[in-house]
């Protein structure tokens, strides 16, 4: 823009990033909290529950199963409260329940998310059924980094 004066940002001010506990989604957690810094963006780390199939085939397994993910959701919690407090990212923790696909794309339409970043799929089976960052990137609705 010749002569003139532009209000906003050449970056994203809002960053979506899915975590499960899985390798590759802290990754790429920390992916976006590094862009979310560079960009003085907002970060918003959604954890989404699916449950447990076959939980209840155990006595007390569908018990045993809800108390691992209300420890993995807390302690997902914790990591992203002390990693904004240590980088100065304004970070805000979602806890979501059902197809993580679903809840993501509901969340990031939610907070306006300008950019959404996943850790790559470890699973073999995803490559016929197809991954959620492959979802999310047919999707089209927003830009999507995969992070191995």
């Amino acid at each position: 823009m010749v002569g003139g004066f532009e209000l906003g940002t050449d970056g994203p001010t809002v960053v979506l990033t899915g975590v499960d506990g899985s390798r590759t989604s802290l990754r790429a957690g920390a992916y976006a909290a590094g862009l979310a810094r560079r960009q003085r963006a907002r970060l918003v780390v959604v954890h989404v529950s699916a449950g447990v199939p076959f939980a209840g085939l155990a006595p007390g397994g569908a018990a045993a199963a809800a108390e691992a993910g209300r420890d993995l959701a807390e302690d997902l919690r914790r990591q992203v409260r002390e990693g904004a407090e240590h980088t100065g990212v304004t970070a805000e923790f979602v806890l979501a329940q059902g197809d993580p696909f679903a809840e993501l794309i509901r969340v990031a339409k939610q907070v306006r998310a300008e950019v959404i970043v996943v850790g790559a799929s470890e699973s073999a089976g995803h490559r016929l059924v197809g991954s959620l960052a492959v979802r999310l990137v047919r999707a089209g609705r927003w830009p999507v980094t995969v992070v191995p």
